[in-house]
């Protein structure tokens, strides 16, 4: 079944069936401000919901100067301007203002971000991870081999990419910054705390930076999600608690989703751009941008959308950012001629439609030169969950699965992947989101040997390190004799593992 409002790809915290997904996202009541009254048509009574828009400008540059006139003549209120990639950010009440701005000269395209109003009126329950209880963690102490952390005994996700391996090699450079780009980031937490960059962090719900202490992280009532992410990538190897895939590495805190839980494209668009004027090497994205699973190009609407992101994304990898993102969690071929796609809009009243996968683009995921990565379980097979497609996913890593389906060997006793939570606490979660991390890492770890390469070396030392995994054929995850997809594609490059597994120890040997 595929979860009917707003979420992440985030997480499953225990994988029930064969497509259970989420998906997430956030952003604060924030109210459009009103523009001069000489300057805004008289509303009608269509115009009283507020909402946010993104305006992109020909040719990718500052916007003209005729061109915020228009916005505002049009009954829009400036939130920012991205100048180094066209984008502007606009809140309006008038219900026209999109269709008054497509047609103004130097105007690309225009789109509202979203159906709910500002503010968002959603107040779904996000993913709850399965916590470690307190006995769990002294158990795991008691058991703790030399030199590993005392929760490593856990992470059967450490050894499936050799990264146990890696650490005895390196633990990768404090001069390599990974941003976590999610719902955002407990600093305080002590597996994080070490290798935090404040510099780096900053909360961009609103589509425009706000850099205050703290506001980076969640709020109590918010999603766990960005700091288990967080953990998995740079958990400090410091005898405290678990180990992250490059443990030397610097994670910083992009937080993009708002108190409800949705990503919307205002608020991805300035993390993508923050990350690029902050010296950040990695991104991972573990999320779609909502409130449109696929955004197809043919809506004007997604189309705005669609080009607002995709100028982010390559801006940022213009200026050394390697951008990696989660696949998915409903167990599609991104590949198929056609997908249905019954939750969107997740922020409004979704109706199923059917629509092509090559056509109409989950975003980040499937924009070009992005990272697309796969999910795996104990047994190095497909989550059952996890999205695949041959010529779609680039490389695959662990992401757990039900620990029914792939059962880790000891001392590890649970599929999921464990993870720093908000508190200085550590839980379980599972989904492509866990295995993006796990990607986003080992790049870590191959900049760190790298310093000078640029994303595009980066990106090919990532594929051609990664261990070739041929294709599960049948792939009967659930054993009840019925096939649950398909792979296809040679050992080397298949729907399933892309280029293959991913490789710590080749990342800092090679």
């Amino acid at each position: 079944m595929t979860a009917s409002h707003p979420r992440h790809r985030r997480a499953l915290v225990v994988p029930a069936g064969m497509a259970m997904a989420t998906a997430l996202a956030l952003l604060p009541g924030t109210a459009a401000t009103a523009a001069p009254a000489q300057d805004r048509p008289a509303a009608s009574a269509a115009d009283a919901t507020p909402l946010s828009y993104v305006v992109n400008v020909r040719g990718g540059h500052g916007a003209p100067a005729h061109v915020k006139k228009a916005i505002t003549r049009a009954g829009g209120t400036i939130v920012a301007t991205y100048e180094k990639i066209g984008v502007v950010v606009v809140h309006s009440s008038n219900a026209d203002f999109a269709k008054t701005i497509r047609s103004v000269r130097g105007v690309e395209s225009a789109g509202a971000t979203r159906n709910a109003p500002l503010p968002s009126a959603a107040t779904q329950d996000t993913v709850t991870p399965k916590v470690l209880s307190a006995s769990e963690v002294a158990e795991a102490q008691a058991e703790a081999a030399a030199g590993e952390d005392p929760l490593q005994g856990l992470q059967w996700d450490l050894p499936a990419i050799k990264a146990d391996k890696a650490h005895e090699k390196s633990l990768g450079s404090p001069k390599v910054t990974v941003a976590v780009i999610d719902t955002g980031v407990d600093d305080t937490h002590p597996d994080i705390a070490p290798n935090f960059d404040r510099a780096a962090s900053v909360n961009c719900v609103t589509g425009k930076p706000d850099t205050s202490e703290g506001a980076w992280r969640p709020g109590a009532q918010e999603s766990p999600h960005g700091t288990h992410v967080a953990g998995e990538i740079a958990a400090a190897k410091n005898g405290v608690g678990m180990t992250g895939v490059a443990p030397g590495v610097k994670v910083s805190g992009i937080k993009v989703s708002n108190p409800d839980g949705y990503f919307y494209t205002e608020a991805v668009v300035c993390g993508f751009m923050w990350a690029a004027e902050h010296g950040v090497d990695v991104t991972n994205n573990s999320y779609y941008t909502d409130p449109w699973y696929f955004n197809c190009a043919d809506d004007p609407d997604q189309k705005a959308l669609l080009e607002a992101v995709t100028r982010a994304t390559r801006y940022a990898e213009r200026k050394g950012a390697v951008n990696v993102a989660a696949a998915g969690n409903e167990n599609y071929d991104l590949a198929a001629d056609e997908i249905t796609d019954p939750v969107s809009p997740n922020d409004g009243t979704p109706s199923e439609r059917v629509i092509d996968p090559s056509e109409c683009l989950d975003i980040p995921t499937q924009l070009p030169g992005v990272v697309t990565v796969a999910s795996t379980g104990a047994k190095g097979l497909k989550s059952s969950f996890s999205n695949y497609g041959r010529g779609v996913i680039d490389i695959a890593a662990p992401g757990g699965d039900s620990t029914a389906y792939q059962t880790p060997a000891p001392p590890a006793t649970s599929g999921l992947i464990l993870g720093t939570l908000p508190g200085g606490r550590w839980g379980y979660m599972a989904g492509t989101s866990m295995a993006s991390p796990h990607v986003a890492g080992v790049a870590a770890l191959i900049k760190s040997t790298h310093p000078y390469a640029p994303p595009a070396m980066v990106k090919a030392l990532l594929y051609a390190q990664a261990d070739a995994t041929v294709c599960t054929d049948p792939y009967d995850i659930n054993g009840d004799g019925k096939v649950d997809a398909v792979c296809e594609g040679p050992k080397n490059r298949n729907g399933f593992y892309g280029w293959g597994m991913a490789d710590a120890l080749d990342a800092v040997t090679r």
